[in-house]
């Protein structure tokens, strides 16, 4: 297991996609325990993946990246627990007074039309397989990891670094 981890801090591809595909039910069995909603799990499955992939050669004992991974996925999940605790206070008896939404003037409405196209540009200069992934990702309603990984036929733990990717390579696109 620690040359498999080796491998993939230095860069094999093949190697980090063996870690996915041997953790990632891990991972995801450790979302379980903290009755997530399935997005949450899956943003929580995601983001511990990001962290491997941040982390994985300051890894102090890479043979226990199973453990690590686990630790990681706990605090994860801790950290969204919290987060969907989160109380706004407001004034006792105050009622909100319903107004109408601000209409944006009619640049920004070019504006916002002129970065959707660019962007939809950009998105087709992506190979295939992301072009399909970031339209799933942006699909309204939004769609669930599993069944993303379902219709792509990829582990849900590589959905988010592959979307990462993704971003990384449109930021470039669009900054050309």
């Amino acid at each position: 297991m620690a040359d498999l981890v080796v491998r993939a801090s230095e860069g094999d591809r093949a190697a980090w996609e063996q870690l996915v595909e041997r953790y990632v039910g891990l991972v995801w069995r450790v979302t379980r325990g903290f009755n997530l909603a399935e997005s949450d799990r899956a943003d929580v499955t995601q983001t511990t993946w990001l962290r491997l992939y941040e982390h994985i050669d300051r890894l102090d004992d890479p043979s226990r990246v199973g453990a690590w991974l686990t630790t990681t996925a706990r605090r994860e999940c801790l950290r969204q627990v919290a987060f969907r605790k989160k109380v706004v206070l407001t004034h006792g008896g105050d009622v909100f007074e319903a107004k109408e939404a601000p209409q944006p003037a009619v640049d920004e409405q070019l504006l916002a039309g002129e970065r959707v196209r660019d962007v939809r540009a950009a998105i087709g200069q992506l190979p295939a397989h992301w072009q399909d992934l970031m339209y799933l990702l942006m699909a309204d309603p939004p769609l669930p990891y599993s069944e993303i990984a379902e219709r792509l036929c990829l582990p849900i733990g590589s959905i988010g670094p592959t979307r990462g990717r993704c971003l990384d390579r449109l930021r470039v696109l669009l900054d050309a």
